[in-house]
């Protein structure tokens, strides 16, 4: 993964979420080195729907950090009503997709332009040997709220991927 020095922010490769794209979005943002973009499909019908959803939100694209040599992701959640109050959403967000958490603090940030809330905790669940560093951060559009949020192995992991989030979050633009 190329970074830059200055910024703590990885180097640019394409871009995510305009109509046309691989993950059409509600919002746009820069893509890192060989970072490659997965829609999500999911039918509200189908038996495993729920697996695809968490708190107000529901997966409408990963993206897939093997190709540049890790195993880590950014995931792209959007739902909730045009308005919502972001903290709220991401509040829930984080309470349905970990369960036994420590360390959650939440701050009022930007994501490019736009407003934001951005969360940070410790996922402790009796799944993982460690507890592992979880990040997120939400903003509300038009079309509702969008969450993305930093997926990893580990803690390291998480870390070494910060400067992709980073990315992802500065650049963020309307679709």
């Amino acid at each position: 993964m190329e970074d830059t020095e200055d910024t703590g922010v990885a180097a640019k490769a394409g871009t995510v979420g305009a109509p046309g794209s691989p993950c059409p979005m509600p919002v746009t943002f820069d893509l890192a080195v060989d970072w490659k973009p997965d829609p999500v499909e999911n039918d509200p019908d189908d038996e495993f729907a729920t697996l695809f959803g968490q708190g107000p939100v529901s997966l409408v694209c990963e993206i897939d950090a093997k190709p540049a040599g890790n195993i880590a992701f950014l995931r792209v959640w959007v739902g909730a009503d045009a308005g919502a109050d972001t903290r709220k959403a991401l509040e829930a967000f984080v309470a349905d997709g970990a369960k036994d958490r420590k360390d959650e603090a939440y701050r009022e940030t930007k994501a490019g332009k736009f407003a934001a809330t951005e969360v940070t905790y410790l996922n402790t669940n009796e799944f993982l040997d460690e507890p592992k560093k979880e990040r997120a951060f939400a903003v509300s559009t038009p079309k509702g709220v969008v969450i993305v949020d930093l997926g990893g192995f580990d803690s390291e992991e998480h870390e070494q991927m910060l400067p992709v989030y980073e990315l992802a979050r500065k650049s963020l633009r309307t679709s």
